[in-house]
């Protein structure tokens, strides 16, 4: 491979040098190709002959302390490697700054379907099949949370309490260190939710990015789930964190415009046999055992994290620090985010968090 043909954020000898000497089949000529979006960890395709593997860096431009930690990512998809969780096996983590100036890891290739922006053609076109996939989607769900998180070793993986509460002041910190201008609104949503916070249930790992595009499926059984990525926000804490988040980016068949057009792939959910937002939290309910009264808490809480997180990746944009697809005439989203945090707030039954 060419010096020119190599993507960002790959020290192409070094790497090479690593993958010869940590990976079963790596001491072979390698390439990489960047896949994904890119709007948070770099995610990249390595091949060598008919091989492949998935490695795993830190976004260029990468600032924010306790984001983006690839050692975190590696020790929670060891410690599922051996669960009915399924995740990629992980192969190598490398801790050595010198290597490729942030840590990495390596992966297994999972083969799958992942729905991003719209459904592959002919995948997934009945009905039936339609509902399979929001079906895995929560058993899924499901059996990440009743993982035994001491019996696999991460016991100390998180401090689960007061989990809520930390979480929205560690949003808030995050916020100030990647704003690109000021939102008078953010304060008054952080207000709410610090004024109204629910009781959390025992707690569980949670993922932390838990949705639909983050998850590969079986190519030829939709309703099969082969591997769930992108654990870089992973801890203990409130497992209804996880099912607020999924349930911002799907998207319901009488949702209006403006919610349909900020999330990539919310049209997707909108066919029919997907099942709606509220027939999600009722599966999972049912699933788990859950008391579900509070979730539109935390549908305001992800809206308000993911507020933060596109005013960062917009922040890296102006910088000049972005890279991958999808990135040009990139605007600021945050506002949006927060609009609509107010909008399902509003519909509150809890006083505090309608601002009352």
């Amino acid at each position: 491979m060419s010096t020119t043909d190599v993507p960002a954020g790959i020290h192409y000898e070094n790497v090479s040098r690593f993958f010869a000497e940590n990976i079963e089949g790596g001491d072979a000529p390698l390439t990489f190709t960047l896949i994904g979006d890119g709007r948070s960890n770099l995610t990249y395709m390595v091949t060598a002959g008919d091989r492949r593997w998935v490695m795993r860096r830190p976004p260029l431009g990468h600032v924010l302390p306790t984001a983006h930690d690839m050692v975190r990512e590696y020790r929670v998809l060891s410690a599922l490697s051996n669960t009915d969780v399924p995740v990629p096996r992980p192969l190598a983590l490398c801790e050595d700054t010198s290597v490729n100036e942030y840590p990495f890891y390596v992966m297994e290739y999972r083969d799958g379907v992942i729905i991003s922006s719209d459904l592959p053609e002919g995948y997934a076109t009945t009905p039936e099949e339609r509902r399979a996939i929001s079906i895995a989607l929560i058993d899924t769900l499901v059996k990440l949370h009743a993982v035994d998180y001491e019996a696999v070793g991460l016991g100390d993986f998180g401090r689960p309490a007061g989990y809520l509460e930390r979480q929205v002041r560690r949003w808030s910190e995050q916020w100030e260190r990647s704003k690109t201008g000021e939102l008078p609104e953010i304060d008054e949503l952080i207000r709410r939710l610090r004024a109204s916070l629910p009781e959390s249930p025992a707690p569980t790992i949670v993922h932390g990015d838990y949705r639909l595009g983050n998850m590969a499926l079986d190519p030829k059984d939709p309703g099969k789930v082969v591997a769930i990525f992108d654990w870089e926000m992973s801890t203990l804490g409130d497992p209804l964190s996880d099912l607020g988040y999924t349930l911002v980016y799907w998207g319901n068949p009488d949702d209006p415009e403006e919610r349909l057009n900020l999330r990539p792939g919310a049209r997707v959910t909108t066919q029919e046999g997907f099942l709606t937002r509220e027939q999600l939290v009722e599966e999972y309910a049912k699933r788990s055992g859950r008391d579900v009264e509070n979730i539109t808490w935390y549908e305001v809480f992800a809206l308000y994290k993911l507020a933060v997180i596109t005013e960062g990746i917009y922040a890296r944009h102006l910088q000049g620090k972005t890279y991958g697809k999808g990135f040009e005439g990139l605007q600021r989203t945050a506002p949006r985010y927060v609009e609509l945090a107010f909008e399902i707030a509003s519909k509150s039954s809890n006083p505090a968090l309608r601002g009352e």
